[in-house]
């Protein structure tokens, strides 16, 4: 179904003035909606120690990260097509 902006903007004028701060709410929510950020809040808790392996590629991340050898999110979404 496709829906025209237009007719979001017909609905929104139609709600009640009680209701536009949880409209509000809910567009943010929509706007914002990352889905990495989505994926990691319901990951379970780790609950495992780092392993010295692991400690060791966070410090190689982090240096990399730091020198500027990092992507952006939409450098990323760009290379995979998305």
């Amino acid at each position: 179904m496709s829906i025209k902006r237009e007719e979001l903007h017909r609905l929104i004028d139609q709600i009640p003035d009680s209701e536009l701060t949880a409209a509000q709410r809910y567009l943010l929510f929509l706007r914002d909606v990352d889905p990495v950020k989505k994926a990691l809040d319901a990951a379970p808790v780790d609950e495992e120690q780092e392993t010295d392996e692991e400690a060791k590629l966070v410090k190689q991340a982090l240096e990399d990260f730091r020198a500027g050898r990092s992507k952006t999110t939409d450098e990323l979404k760009r290379e995979l097509g998305l």
